[in-house]
């Protein structure tokens, strides 16, 4: 039998977590009215009749059997992510919610947030999710511009798209507008009119994306016309921040913008090398143990999934994260946040030995050197320069081949 590793041998890289992370829960619900060519998310257009019944049937099992994985831990936020979630019934995310929280300890004030498109909106029915208990909506707007909205493929128009944020503004405290910019034909002045007009709303929090090309989606293949250069985006993220301070929105992430007390908790918890289990077609859990930190993959395909769910067999893959990659993974999380992160959460939510982070912390003086992180006392925070180089940053921490 071999003997226990010494906690003061430098070759030591074992992983040993003395606390686990704060825990969330995330459920994919896979289907959209139509796939958007843009989008690369494990999404799935709607033919025929929602099978709403079956697949819950199928989240629950799936959590029925992650369970041992997580027993006795906390959720703190539950995130309904997809594809479109609002397409399912007020009444079916209430029952599935019910199923949670009779099997999973939710925290009294855990948020609960779903994902909502206008394209599927009806006149109170988002009042009718706040009743089944969800407590935070996000709205995947993208544009309040019709000739943007067809030009990226979406279902609603933009008189739809008011109409949502209005009836959200009027059942949600906290409510996310989802914008994209860069998109095609798209100049600072017609910007300067998609962020009136979602301003206008005064959101407690604006989540911004720039329009990309990601493989295998239909805008791989064929590119629309007229998107705007790497010059033009950067003024445009230029003005969304500009805009967004002068309405009282803090950026606290790359791409999040909120109002005091309307951070997004569930977002957070990544971004902060949190812990979450994922259920749902194609979700991905992140899950750390004493000894390890796992990561696991559902089947993709719903009806793949639905079968094996119902058989106790969700997961398709799944792999114990090296000591190598920990500090990547860490940093590709926690340097998204405008605020950094305090140096020993490093080594507490990676679990690693001081001798084992000596190569991440070379790093880290590396980007200080480079202007692209400030050191604060014990904590790390990125500059204005590094939060536009965010990548080159992070690929810093990547393990060496």
């Amino acid at each position: 039998m071999a003997e226990p590793a010494d906690p003061a041998d430098p070759a030591d890289s074992s992983v040993r977590l003395t606390a686990l992370p704060p825990l969330s829960l995330y459920v994919h619900l896979p289907w959209c009215l139509r796939k958007c060519p843009y989008c690369d998310f494990n999404s799935h257009a709607l033919r025929g009749e929602l099978p709403e019944a079956a697949y819950l049937a199928a989240l629950v099992a799936d959590l029925e059997a992650a369970l041992p994985q997580v027993w006795g831990r906390r959720v703190g936020s539950v995130f309904f992510g997809g594809g479109t979630p609002s397409l399912f019934s007020p009444t079916g995310i209430e029952r599935l919610l019910a199923d949670i929280r009779a099997r999973l300890p939710l925290l009294p004030e855990a948020e609960v947030t779903l994902e909502a498109n206008p394209g599927t909106f009806e006149r109170e029915r988002f009042r009718a999710y706040r009743g089944a208990g969800v407590t935070r909506l996000s709205i995947g707007v993208q544009s309040f511009d019709d000739r943007a909205l067809r030009a990226i493929g979406r279902v609603h128009d933009a008189a739809q798209a008011r109409a949502a944020v209005e009836e959200a503004a009027l059942a949600f405290e906290t409510f996310n507008l989802d914008l994209m910019y860069a998109l095609p034909g798209q100049d600072l002045a017609a910007l300067e009119a998609e962020l009136e007009a979602a301003l206008a709303f005064a959101p407690p929090h604006l989540s911004i994306y720039h329009l990309s090309l990601e493989p295998n989606t239909l805008f791989a293949t064929r590119p629309p016309p007229d998107l705007p250069g790497d010059d033009l985006a950067s003024e445009m993220l230029d003005l969304i921040v500009e805009r967004a301070a002068a309405a009282g929105l803090v950026r606290y992430e790359v791409s999040a913008f909120a109002r005091a007390g309307h951070r997004c908790a569930h977002n957070l918890n990544y971004w902060r090398f949190g812990d979450y289990l994922g259920l749902g077609a194609g979700a991905h859990s992140k899950l750390s143990f004493p000894d390890r930190i796992l990561r696991q993959v559902r089947w993709r395909e719903p009806a793949a999934y639905m079968r094996q769910a119902l058989q106790g067999s969700a997961v398709s893959s799944a792999h114990e994260v090296s000591a190598a990659e920990l500090p990547f993974e860490f940093m590709l999380n926690a340097l998204r946040l405008a605020e950094g992160f305090e140096l020993p959460l490093l080594a507490e939510r990676t679990g690693l030995p001081v001798s084992a982070l000596q190569a991440a912390q070379a790093q880290l003086e590396q980007a200080i050197a480079r202007g692209w992180l400030l050191r604060q006392g014990a904590r790390i925070v990125p500059s204005a320069r590094g939060f536009d180089f965010l990548s080159e940053v992070q690929q810093l921490f990547l393990p060496p081949p």
